[in-house]
């Protein structure tokens, strides 16, 4: 993922109002991050820790979505797996985070979700750039995990701005 300054940031989300984007925490230390291992730039905010934000390259622009992390993860047994890198984590480390969806269906409340690394590290996990505490089903690092990372966020990022008539509605 190329460098993207604060301000494209803030107007490449698609799902919430300007001022919302405005408002909106942006992660520490923007200026030194290092952009070439990333697939997305996804964020928690620190100030609500429900809400959550990704923002990618997508056709030929750059997309930004509001989450929010529904129920209470952290206290289910067991493990679970990330539907964008899937990366295996401990349950409480994979979160079901909701996108409302773009344009008229946002509006409606019309929402889509899907479980995702809590800390939205996926890009580094696939890589090997973060440690997994859980044996993965392929190793990290193989060359197929970040181009199938890639295809995953695209239908997650596809399914957020379907539009209603797609939908038939």
């Amino acid at each position: 993922m190329d460098a993207v300054s604060e301000n494209e940031l803030r107007a490449s989300f698609v799902n919430c109002s300007r001022s919302e984007a405005k408002r909106m925490t942006l992660p520490a230390g923007l200026d030194a991050l290092d952009w070439e291992p990333l697939d997305f730039l996804g964020w928690r905010d620190p100030r609500s820790p429900q809400r959550a934000y990704l923002v990618t390259p997508h056709r030929d622009g750059l997309v930004g979505l509001a989450l929010r992390a529904t129920g209470r993860s952290g206290l289910r047994p067991g493990s679970g797996l990330c539907n964008l890198c899937h990366s295996a984590h401990p349950a409480g480390d994979v979160s079901l985070l909701v996108a409302k969806r773009a344009g008229a269906a946002g509006r409606n409340d019309n929402t889509v979700g899907t479980y995702i690394c809590s800390d939205l590290a996926c890009s580094l996990y696939v890589r090997g750039l973060r440690p997994l505490t859980l044996t993965q089903p392929e190793p990290v690092g193989s060359p197929g995990r970040v181009e199938r990372l890639r295809d995953r966020l695209a239908q997650f990022v596809d399914r957020a701005l379907q539009d209603d008539d797609a939908l038939g509605a």
